[in-house]
């Protein structure tokens, strides 16, 4: 649609200009924006079962933990069904013990114990698995693999068989090779040597994820950089250092960041291994929450165990974080 407007030409007399009025959208452009915006919600919508399956099942009992902590909630208050609120009695006991502060200590050194071996021998056997031959690489990764597929409870039976006092393969071994002392050593008998088969334990259940993690890392750096550090008389050292180091570092941050989580609340090995013993000598937060909780029948002080077991473990990977989003703005 438009309309004539009067003007004057160059030459002096009168001109005729169309000025044009917008036409309102047709039926069909408006019917067009619709697929965009379904198109736009898509991604949400199909987030949308997992986000209800983390609040169902882990967000409610994480709500209910934090309610029970607050309880003082005992074998009397279950048969009776009473709900006796203590406000932060719970926390203010376990903070007074200084069991659990050392516990805590226990935990902490427990956890970096583990993960500074499991990504150091993690990272070197996924270096190697990108260098080996088709078959060896095969090989060795249907091993890692049946590794990491085993249970935790069979894997502990197992080590539990390969260290016992009497008829240990360690002991038989250690025996043959000269150390006739250690023919009937209980491994079980004291805190370092437990935390040792149990560290051993663990190693070898998480090494197999690091090591395959990292070898497909190293398939998505591409070939010319290094053909680049050679030709500019790079040796092995400086191509890893200058080319595959920049690449992995990501994935060594993430791989590093999931360990940290999974040795800290690692609960199954401990505890079948010996209970946490001896002497509770073996306790981590995981398994002093349990024996406070259901051990003892103090399910409130234990909620609040398993609790502040949460807020550590958020301190110490917000601290983790944080040093990933710096590194990340600096590349930036």
């Amino acid at each position: 649609m438009s309309v004539q407007t009067q003007g004057t030409d160059t030459a002096g007399g009168p001109a005729v200009r169309k000025a044009r009025i917008p036409r309102p959208p047709r039926a069909e452009d408006r019917g067009s924006r619709a697929p965009s915006r379904r198109g736009a919600a898509a991604p949400y919508l199909l987030l949308l079962p997992a986000l209800l399956a983390t609040v169902v099942l882990l967000g409610w009992p994480l709500v209910k933990n934090g309610m029970l902590s607050f309880q003082n909630l005992n074998p009397r208050q279950l048969i009776q069904h009473l709900t006796e609120w203590n406000g932060v009695e719970n926390y203010r006991q376990v903070l007074s013990e200084s069991e659990f502060w050392h516990v805590l200590e226990r935990s902490v050194f427990f956890t970096v114990a583990n993960v500074v071996l499991i990504m150091g021998i993690g990272t070197l056997i996924g270096l190697l698995l990108a260098r080996l031959g088709r078959r060896m690489r095969l090989l060795l990764m249907v091993g890692l693999v049946l590794a990491w597929a085993m249970p935790y409870v069979a894997a502990t039976t197992v080590y539990q068989w390969l260290f016992a006092q009497r008829f240990g393969v360690v002991n038989w071994v250690l025996d043959n090779l000269g150390w006739h002392s250690m023919a009937d050593y209980n491994w079980m008998g004291s805190q370092f040597s437990t935390f040792s088969v149990v560290i051993l334990l663990i190693v070898w259940q998480s090494v197999p994820f690091v090591a395959i993690n990292l070898y497909a890392a190293t398939t998505t750096i591409p070939k010319e950089l290094y053909e680049a550090a050679s030709l500019d008389g790079a040796g092995a050292w400086q191509s890893f250092t200058s080319v595959t180091l920049p690449f992995l570092r990501p994935f060594l941050y993430a791989t590093t960041f999931l360990e940290v989580i999974w040795v800290f609340k690692s609960f199954t090995q401990l505890f079948a291994m010996n209970q946490g013993g001896p002497d509770h000598l073996t306790e981590t937060l995981p398994i002093y929450a349990y024996v406070e909780g259901v051990g003892n029948q103090h399910f409130g002080v234990g909620a609040a165990i398993s609790f502040l077991t949460i807020l550590v473990l958020l301190v110490i990977t917000s601290y983790y974080l944080r040093m990933v989003l710096k590194q990340e703005e600096d590349e930036l």
